[in-house]
């Protein structure tokens, strides 16, 4: 139940900040209005490589997911697309963090110490997105500092898929720390 309470007020106060314009417009025109700059052909452009890039990260997380045991798995692979349900998924992005995190630390062949890195860093991301909502100079620097911390993330998500593709019997046991 405080799972969902926290979605739902995460998700209506995202909804806040992604509408201010229409309600703050005092404050700058935020993310659509950036978009809307770019004219009709710039924008339809900019939000076909986005949406592309997060199908190409959700791709990345959902095989992370599937190349785990199902006994080590916190959620479904196919969950990642949460990522697609906007203004939910800026909430989510922290449970399909947390979700994939769990069942990385249930694998016996990861390594705790790369499973918190790399957790850390999805976390950063995901608060980095929800900062890049805020008018003015802070919704910038949130902005990059997220699609920053995103592709970092990404990065270690494809070593984390590229260790857990091989064979069982050829992935080192890790050392707990």
């Amino acid at each position: 139940m405080r799972t969902i309470i926290l979605k739902v007020v995460g998700t209506a106060l995202v909804t806040v900040l992604l509408t201010y314009p229409f309600w703050a417009p005092g404050w700058g025109r935020g993310i659509l209005g950036e978009i809307e700059n770019q004219g009709p052909l710039g924008a339809l452009l900019t939000i076909a490589v986005f949406f592309g890039l997060v199908a190409l990260y959700c791709r990345s997380l959902q095989r992370t997911l599937a190349l785990l045991p199902p006994t080590a798995r916190a959620a479904a692979p196919a969950s990642v697309w949460w990522m697609f349900a906007i203004p939910y998924n800026f909430t989510e992005d922290f449970f399909i963090v947390r979700n994939v995190a769990a069942s990385l630390a249930a694998d016996p062949t990861t390594p705790p110490r790369a499973v918190r890195r790399w957790a850390a860093v999805g976390y950063g991301w995901c608060a980095a997105q929800i900062l890049s909502l805020f008018p003015g100079a802070a919704g910038y620097l949130g902005g990059a500092i997220a699609l920053v911390l995103w592709a970092a993330h990404w990065i270690m998500t494809v070593r984390f898929n590229r260790r857990l593709a091989r064979p069982r019997s050829l992935a080192p046991l890790a050392h707990h720390s």
